[in-house]
């Protein structure tokens, strides 16, 4: 316990994070006091005048209003990107969008290795706020070996309405050397747009050389980006 010798004590106010720190001083009557520290919350918006009574001999915490936090609102619309890449090895079928390419050479992966698919997929489980492809289908488990990876779209489109989204748009870049895409390309991008389940004039599909640039260009591996938008119901 100390003993108050003099008439005005300073008392310092101890401010949390967002706002001022200040300092009062109050007039006391001589007397017992158990400290010499008060502590006071105030809204840094408000400059309120406080009145505290000295007949007390306890300390005194003063707290300000405290603001409820409110739910954030469900978003109107989600952006995911996606990417995959595999390599390509002799004996395996070359699989894009669901479509059969003829090649020479085919993607060596756990599943039927569609690159196009499997970053579409991420793209959407990207733009929920989701585990991305590896995670909800891992490789180590051996039910996915070999499996088509429409699976995965349907998977995807599944969690995607349940969340109450839809495809608003999707674009769609492959990159690979060989073979050339464009005799197919319109029949890729209708059964994306099929498994979807959305309209094929809001699916867009680009395919590009890599100019024999490393593995990509030598014809050793194949890649793909996408970029999602997905549209509350």
């Amino acid at each position: 316990m100390a003993m108050a010798t003099n008439l005005y004590t300073s008392y310092s106010i101890l401010m949390t994070k967002a706002h001022y720190n200040k300092s009062v001083s109050l007039s006391l009557q001589p007397g017992n006091c158990t400290t010499s520290h008060v502590k006071f919350t105030l809204p840094i918006q408000k400059r309120t005048g406080l009145s505290i009574s000295a007949a007390s001999t306890t300390a005194t915490h003063v707290d300000g209003p405290t603001t409820s936090s409110k739910a954030s609102k469900t978003l109107p619309f989600r952006v995911g990107h996606g990417f995959d890449l595999h390599r390509l090895e002799p004996g395996y079928p070359l699989i894009i969008g669901g479509i059969d390419v003829p090649h020479d050479r085919g993607c060596e992966a756990h599943s039927d290795g569609d690159v196009l698919l499997h970053c579409v997929v991420d793209a959407i489980l990207g733009a929920l706020g989701l585990p991305d492809i590896g995670q909800i289908f891992p490789d180590s488990d051996p039910k996915w070996k070999g499996a088509p990876s429409s699976v995965f779209i349907k998977e995807a489109v599944r969690l995607m309405h349940e969340a109450g989204y839809e495809i608003g748009n999707l674009d769609a870049t492959l990159i690979l050397q060989r073979p050339k895409l464009s005799p197919l390309k319109e029949s890729i991008r209708a059964n994306l747009s099929e498994l979807l389940g959305a309209d094929p004039s809001a699916v867009n599909l680009k395919a590009k050389t890599h100019e024999k640039v490393d593995s990509l260009g030598e014809n050793r591996s194949i890649a793909a980006h996408t970029v999602v938008l997905l549209m509350k119901k």
